[in-house]
């Protein structure tokens, strides 16, 4: 439990960086679209895949999360990752509150409104 404990916190603190790295100017636009995606969805208070789902719910973000981050993390530069790593773990110290991504929310909203309404075209038509 402590080891998974540990790996949250890791996590939290790479997707803190990402923030980071999405403002940074010196990395690359795929690195920052891409990071700006993983922050949103992170961040968001709605998950694309509710957790009241069984196994679903939680795979979402036990398998799109990490995978994001660590892409991001191949793609940012070295010393440009360091710096936002610093940074973000300097956010932290400062104990400032979680972020939240109303942007992430209301696409995740829009995203199962759409599926929804593609649904209730293929059953009622």
């Amino acid at each position: 439990m402590r080891r998974l404990r540990e790996w949250a916190r890791r996590l939290l603190a790479d997707v803190t960086a990402l923030w980071f790295c999405a403002r940074h100017p010196r990395t690359p636009l795929v690195a920052k679209l891409i990071a700006a995606a993983v922050v949103a969805y992170a961040f968001s208070p709605i998950d694309l895949i509710p957790d009241v789902i069984p196994v679903l719910g939680l795979l979402d973000d036990l398998l799109l999360l990490p995978v994001g981050v660590w892409l991001v993390l191949k793609l940012v530069p070295a010393e440009v990752l360091a710096e936002c790593r610093e940074q973000g773990a300097r956010w932290m110290a400062e104990q400032q509150p979680k972020p939240r991504s109303y942007v992430a929310a209301v696409v995740v909203i829009a995203f199962w409104l759409v599926l929804l309404g593609l649904a209730w075209r293929l059953y009622a038509g």
